[in-house]
């Protein structure tokens, strides 16, 4: 399976914005997409992800109301916007395809390089 490939990161001051972008193969885009992240000495986590068909969404709770994700299916390509950045944001960033297990979204494909972010205080 070809990895996703995402972009997009680097380093922003708090408060500051930053788009992420992953693009991924036909059978790998067309799935639900989602985003996680993974800061120094934590576990991956879930961060947003969106269906394929209707584009509905769902957010982790720490990104409500700052982060919005969106797809572009004639490019293969999800998107992260990020506003009000925070220094807990910090964190590489990955995309993948999610399996959703109601309470718990975890991705279920192979995992790509990621992208660093970085908020500096």
């Amino acid at each position: 399976q070809v990895q996703p490939v995402e972009s997009g990161g680097g380093l922003v001051q708090a408060g500051g914005s930053l788009r992420l972008s992953c693009t991924a193969s036909d059978l790998t885009f067309k799935n639900a997409m989602g985003w996680f992240r993974q800061a120094p000495g934590k576990e991956r986590e879930f961060v947003a992800f969106i269906a394929y068909a209707n584009g509905n969404t769902r957010y982790a709770e720490p990104v409500k109301g700052r982060f919005t994700i969106s797809r572009d299916n004639a490019k293969n390509t999800v998107y992260l916007q990020m506003n009000s950045l925070k220094p807990e944001d910090t964190a590489v960033y990955y995309c993948n395809t999610i399996l959703n297990r109601g309470t718990v979204v975890v991705g279920r494909g192979s995992w790509g390089q990621g992208t660093q972010v970085t908020v500096s205080s």
